[in-house]
């Protein structure tokens, strides 16, 4: 499908590429960009029936079924709706809101698609998802070697072949990328620059951090910390402190820095599955009874896992009536159904409240094959 967009413009002779100052100077910048499709799904569903543009939409599953928002439109987002919200409590939010069934192979096909033009541009590429990724396009000399026009071409050429908008960050790492990518959404593009990154993160606001979520934000605000440039006369060993090992991280950060490069060849770090129920299963003995098709399931995925994988611990995850969670991992307890019914146990005396999620899994480790002898466990 091809549709026409009106091309963007900038000045009239841009700078093909103004990371190259840092170089002059003996400093190695990377430019990175980070790619994120609005509100995927939606936006597929609203490509392929125009008639649901312009109205409270989602997908996700059935309210009555104890359904979970995966993504919704910008409309849908007006009234409060989103992803990872129940389904029953999004049409209390917004009583109009349509929610339609996902068709993953669909957005898989799109998101091939989309992947396809990101290595028109280089190989280093890391898909997140099916709808983000980050571009190292450090060495590329498509567009003069410009991250910025490469940002806007990739955008354009989304659009032209599957007729949905993309927004895009550019910056000299992944964490300012990621933050760039969404300043002007839907349909934007910010470019952080070398030189301009110092004032950018002094002004950025403390939970804008990847990590800092409500509590460490309200912590933050607790220390007197509402924007970056409030942490930099923190030192280090003082944010470790309050922090833990998350301190270290908010001292880079605060800074600008995060030196994680675009790793090409992802490799898994977990299986699992779970379960949503229509009821709420409302003791110990019904989360155990519930585990054996889950752990049929598990296995059958472990079964299809491609390349070298060890299984390191198995977890259990549950989730409580009230919204609630807890997840427990253990090295060393055994992949079986008995060490998978040892793991509930001790999960559901974290809560004694019924449950209305169960998921199970297995971390892994990359270093050998093993999961064969594993797999006769179930």
């Amino acid at each position: 499908m091809r549709v026409s967009r009106p091309v963007e413009t900038g000045s009239s002779s841009p700078d093909p590429d103004p990371f190259s100052c840092c170089r002059s100077v003996g400093t190695y910048v990377r430019k990175i960009i980070h790619i994120d499709c609005d509100c995927f799904y939606a936006a597929i569903e609203m490509r392929d029936d125009p008639r649901l543009r312009g109205r409270p939409l989602a997908v996700g599953g059935d309210p009555g079924k104890r359904g979970v928002i995966a993504t919704c439109n910008y409309e849908a987002r007006a009234y409060g709706v989103r992803s990872a919200m129940a389904s029953a409590y999004a049409k209390k939010c917004c009583p109009d809101l349509l929610i339609v069934p996902p068709r993953m192979a669909v957005y898989r096909e799109a998101s091939q698609a989309i992947q396809a033009i990101f290595a028109r541009y280089t190989p280093l590429i890391q898909p997140l998802s099916l709808d983000e990724a980050y571009l190292d396009v450090t060495d590329s000399q498509m567009c003069r070697g410009s991250a910025t026009l490469m940002a806007q071409e990739i955008r354009q050429a989304v659009f032209a072949d599957q007729a949905i908008t993309v927004s895009a960050g550019v910056a000299p790492n992944k964490f300012l990328a990621k933050i760039a990518s969404e300043w002007n959404k839907p349909d934007g593009l910010k470019v952080i620059l070398p030189d301009e990154v110092e004032g950018f993160v002094k002004a950025l606001p403390v939970e804008r951090l990847h990590g800092v979520g409500r509590v460490t934000a309200a912590r933050l605000k607790s220390l007197g910390v509402d924007v970056c440039g409030e942490l930099l006369p923190w030192r280090k060993q003082d944010l470790a402190r309050e922090f833990g090992s998350f301190g270290e991280r908010l001292w880079q950060l605060a800074r600008g820095i995060d030196e994680r490069p675009v790793v090409v060849e992802s490799r898994r770090q977990s299986v699992s599955v779970e379960n949503t129920y229509d009821q709420d299963l409302p003791d110990l003995q019904a989360c155990l009874d519930a585990l054996p098709p889950l752990l049929e399931k598990l296995a059958q995925r472990l079964g299809r896992l491609e390349g070298e994988y060890r299984v390191s611990k198995p977890f259990v995850k549950l989730k409580f009536h009230d919204f609630t969670q807890t997840t427990l991992e253990q090295a060393g307890a055994p992949i079986s159904p008995e060490g998978y019914r040892d793991l509930c146990q001790q999960a559901f005396a974290r809560g004694l409240r019924p449950v209305r999620l169960i998921g199970v899994g297995v971390r892994l480790d990359s270093d050998y094959s093993q999961l064969g002898e594993q797999l006769l466990l179930f």
